[in-house]
């Protein structure tokens, strides 16, 4: 062919197989990160960065065809920033996570999480409202593993000892933290992964969880011990319900790209919402986590019900304070008229 003969056409003949080996992994490194190369394209990439970015002031100081030129600028340009882009440490994503990421996506899923909220509420109200009605429902809502003692049919003496009994020693509030935790976890995990299913099984499950603790604060009203059982609840409570809720609206969030994938397929919706739902399940996880150890601790070393109101309120406006304000960006400086 007539073109051998062109400089461009034996520069690229020479060369460009180097240049598509570049440009293979860069590519792969963009959609897909560094993780997706193993150690030994890891170390050829700067080794062929180099090759290429040689071969790119070569063609230029023979001025070859601006389409050749052009194509290396933009390879050595992207593969730059593969080679020597800023490599974030552990602590750095986890600051960026808990400073913006998390309480962005709570601000961004306020209506599922307003959503999860009337149902867990709802549900208290109801088995509140049911339960003191007629007693004989305490036992359609709860199991005896759960109230463990704490029935209609439970003196007043015995209720309030479960409020205000000593604590137990520090390796069983240990124990009691860690399984406290792992229950609370998988209920959180359940709301989760429950919203694939169009969000339904999430509805019931809310609902549900609020009728058992309905349920026990009719238990504990029936003997006037109305205060001191919201306290003992309240002193944890803010923290893992909130927690609770905000699991069921990352599995509302999943839901809603079932239910109205839009022009999209719904694994393709999915794959766009579960990015934000695993922020919001993530962090309510480290809540959960929290909650245990004021429930196993906290709940357990302090015995007053106004200490325990004031706890639990204030870990209610840390929360509310943190989602609301934190990581919001600060908008562009008011400009003064002349």
């Amino acid at each position: 062919m007539a073109d051998e003969g062109l400089p461009s056409y034996r520069f690229r003949r020479e060369r460009q197989d180097r240049w598509q080996q570049l440009d293979a992994l860069v590519t792969r490194a963009e959609r897909n990160g560094l993780r997706s190369l193993d150690a030994e394209e890891l170390l050829n990439v700067p080794l062929l960065y180099r090759a290429c970015a040689s071969s790119l002031s070569v063609a230029r100081s023979i001025s070859l065809d601006a389409d050749l030129l052009e194509y290396l600028e933009s390879l050595v340009r992207r593969a730059y920033f593969v080679v020597y882009g800023a490599r974030s440490s552990m602590a750095a994503l986890l600051g960026r996570f808990f400073a913006r990421d998390l309480p962005a996506a709570v601000r961004g899923a306020w209506r599922p999480v307003a959503l999860s909220a009337v149902l867990l509420l709802g549900g208290v109200a109801a088995g509140w409202t049911i339960t003191a009605a007629d007693a004989v429902w305490f036992e359609a809502f709860v199991s005896a593993d759960m109230a463990q003692g704490r029935t209609p049919s439970a003196s007043r003496e015995d209720l309030r000892e479960t409020l205000f009994k000593k604590p137990p020693a520090a390796e069983a509030l240990t124990a009691f933290a860690s399984f406290l935790f792992q229950h609370n976890a998988g209920i959180g995990m359940l709301c989760f992964a429950l919203g694939a299913a169009f969000g339904v099984p999430v509805v019931v499950l809310l609902f549900y969880n609020g009728l058992v603790l309905g349920a026990m604060c009719a238990v504990f009203a029936r003997q006037a011990l109305t205060a001191d059982f919201l306290a003992w609840i309240a002193i944890h409570g803010t923290t893992e319900l909130a927690a609770v809720v905000i699991c069921g609206a990352a599995g509302f969030h999943l839901a809603g790209a079932m239910i109205d994938p839009g022009r999209r397929s719904r694994l393709a919706a999915l794959s766009a919402s579960g990015r934000r739902a695993a922020t919001l399940v993530v962090g309510a996880v480290v809540m959960l986590f929290v909650a245990a150890g004021i429930e196993a601790f906290g709940r357990q070393l302090v015995t007053n019900t106004p200490a325990r109101f004031a706890i639990g309120g204030f870990m209610l406006a840390a929360w509310c304070a943190y989602f609301g304000l934190c990581g919001r960006r600060r908008g562009p400086a008011r400009q003064t008229g002349g």
